[in-house]
């Protein structure tokens, strides 16, 4: 991999890059101070108040152990149950070497965003970086994706709140809506955290109970195999997709596995809080080959030992009592994923709405006060969606077409090739290779804009028509079942 500057400017070596539009125009303090570790990235001016100032250094504390946990936060949740339902789709070969390539791209192209974020330390959010690319017109556009994304995500955490709560209490006579709005205040009020180096606390929490809960997913359901019978050589699964898989249910699950992936699209804004941005590397290779291990053995396992029938999240498909007890103990990562969503999109809105004010640091009773109504708006926005469109694949799918796309693979691409690359595309052997490697990242997320959202787009048409889908808004806890 190309090797990355670390100061704030390219090297006189370089020649400096011609964009669109210039970078956002933060001012800088002198950085020269001794005995004091400076960033130009939250430097405030000399003349700013000490609330100011304190609340900036309050925003510096994140280690790259810490990023780790956070990224793991992010990404190790949804994708992890729903990737044995892929399998099912895709065949245990295929579906191996998706969780495997997918995961070694999304490491390469996170590892993009991170040379970017070192090459230009005042990129805050993806949207910062974007307009370095697009202009403000970029900017604008990125960062209603990007805010409408997480909001989506959290929305879909409140949606397997729900279903998790329906499973675990088995009581249908209980209001649906009841567990819906239970999950949504859980989501805000875990969502309160303000820096990331705080939420980072709860992340240890969180991954405790996504490993603990696949644990017990997959011991279940292989003993629920061995038992059956026949055992395990009666599970009917196979090395290859299913005859009757059509394009929309193959591709559908595709996206599903890249939405597994998508760490890449929080981490201009967890850097923008690491007191040794550098460090970034170690995160995104322990998270990305963490992802990889989890993901590809929960999907092979899980489908090895359920087989056609595996059910998405995969908890369902561990028996009843099994099931109630894994949803149970997965509480903890459902919402604690979902809620870190709402904390980055609030960041982003207030580093855009108070960009000079100690507001924008959560500082005093004002600053708390409009934190604690933005993460209100977003959580109860992200839960009107969740009841909107109930459906926990087609969503998925969906979100990942539309955003993942571009933030995990196109983006990226582009990024290399305008702001990362040294020199000629073709200039020696480095280059022509990374050349190649990114234009085939810039491919696969234009096939994946455009396929997975047909995919995604069909398989809810088909769900409606086959009266699968139920209401909104719905009351009905059976209709979760």
């Amino acid at each position: 991999m190309q090797e990355v500057s670390h100061s704030n400017s390219i090297t006189a070596h370089h020649t400096p890059r011609q964009h669109n539009a210039p970078p956002p125009n933060y001012r800088l303090e002198d950085m020269s101070s001794e005995g004091k570790k400076s960033d130009p990235e939250f430097a405030m001016p000399l003349d700013k108040t000490a609330t100011v100032q304190e609340g900036s250094e309050k925003f510096k504390r994140l280690g790259w152990k810490r990023l780790t946990i956070c990224l793991i936060v992010e990404a190790i949740a949804l994708g992890s149950l729903s990737i044995p339902s892929a399998f099912a789709k895709l065949g245990m070969v295929a579906g191996t070497i998706m969780c495997v390539g997918l995961g070694l791209v999304a490491i390469y192209t996170s590892y993009v965003v991170g040379q970017v974020k070192m090459r230009h330390p005042m990129v805050n959010h993806y949207s910062d970086a974007v307009q370095l690319i697009w202009g403000r017109f970029g900017k604008e556009l990125t960062g209603v994706m990007f805010a409408l994304f997480l909001i989506l995500l959290v929305g879909s955490h409140a949606l397997t709140g729900t279903i998790a709560f329906i499973n675990i209490v088995d009581n249908y006579g209980i209001c649906a809506l009841v567990w819906g709005v239970v999950s949504m205040i859980i989501l805000l009020v875990l969502a309160l955290p303000p820096t990331f180096a705080e939420f980072a606390i709860l992340g240890y929490i969180d991954f405790v109970s996504i490993i603990t809960a696949i644990l017990v997913t997959i011991i279940a359901t292989g003993v629920q195999a061995h038992n059956a019978p026949g055992g395990l050589s009666a599970v009917n699964w196979s090395a290859w997709p299913p005859a009757d898989t059509s394009f929309y249910e193959a591709f559908l699950a595709t996206t599903n596995i890249i939405f597994a992936y998508s760490f890449a699209v929080c981490q201009f804004s967890f850097m923008s809080e690491m007191h040794t941005p550098k460090d970034y590397v170690k995160s995104i290779w322990a998270l990305g080959l963490i992802e990889i291990f989890i993901y590809t053995m929960t999907g092979a396992l899980i489908y090895a030992f359920v087989g056609q029938d595996v059910s998405s999240p995969a908890l369902l498909s561990a028996g009843d009592t099994v099931s109630r007890i894994a949803f149970g103990i997965a509480l903890p990562v459902i919402f604690i994923s979902g809620s870190i969503n709402g904390t980055v999109v609030g960041r982003y809105i207030m580093d855009r709405a108070f960009p000079n004010s100690p507001i924008r640091y959560v500082q005093g009773a004002r600053g708390w006060g409009v934190w604690i109504a933005l993460i209100s708006v977003i959580t109860v926005i992200g839960w009107i969606i969740a009841e909107a469109i109930p459906f926990f694949n087609a969503l998925l799918g969906l979100i990942s077409s539309l955003f993942i796309s571009g933030f995990t693979f196109y983006f990226p691409a582009l990024f290399w090739f305008q702001l990362v690359k040294v020199g000629k595309w073709n200039d020696g052997w480095k280059n022509i290779s990374l050349s190649i490697l990114n234009a085939l990242v810039l491919l696969i997320g234009i096939i994946v804009l455009g396929a997975g959202t047909y995919a995604s787009v069909e398989d809810i048409i088909t769900q409606y028509n086959s009266g699968e889908v139920r209401s909104p808004f719905t009351c009905s806890a059976q209709s979760y079942a």
